[in-house]
């Protein structure tokens, strides 16, 4: 999201079951509605499914919502709602209501949602964090360089503006 006209992205590898992930939704919204287009944010997919029963689930809602359109929206659904399907023995059913609220064709995303292209999206998104560094979550790399995750929107704006500053010097 963002069109990075300030030549800075910020990539989070995310669990969406995760409650530190949880807890940086906001503070990413904020981080967001701060910069708009000057940067580039990017969600990229890190389920820890050892620790996290429904992260698959989540993660693979997350793909197949995106397949119309509907990604940033099923997106914010898991953040904020993630108590109510954290611990649900059918978290698949609730992920479907999820899609019919947002009014996605629900039979598409049900094949979406079972299928390998979409389960190869998120396999690459957690190979690409095990490159960067990622062991847990979330964890952020700006610019291509992972960084201390900041603990609130002062945290972030200091890291992005230095980086904005370094590229337009550029």
């Amino acid at each position: 999201i963002g069109a990075g006209t300030g030549g800075v992205t910020l990539v989070e590898f995310a669990d969406f079951q995760c409650p530190a992930c949880r807890s940086y939704y906001p503070v990413l919204e904020q981080v967001q509605e701060k910069y708009g287009d000057q940067i580039t944010f990017q969600f990229r997919h890190f389920p820890l499914v050892q620790i996290h029963q429904n992260a698959m689930v989540a993660h693979r809602a997350a793909e197949a919502a995106g397949k119309q359109g509907k990604f940033w929206e099923m997106y914010a659904l898991l953040f904020q709602r993630q108590q109510a399907w954290e611990t649900s023995s059918n978290p698949t059913a609730i992920m479907e209501d999820y899609a019919s609220e947002l009014g996605i064709n629900v039979d598409q995303f049900k094949t979406d949602f079972a299928s390998s292209q979409v389960n190869d999206i998120i396999q690459t998104d957690i190979r690409l964090g095990q490159q960067a560094g990622a062991s847990s979550t979330p964890t952020f790399v700006l610019n291509g360089k992972k960084i201390d995750n900041p603990t609130d929107l002062a945290g972030f704006s200091q890291l992005i503006d230095e980086q904005l500053a370094k590229q337009a010097n550029q």
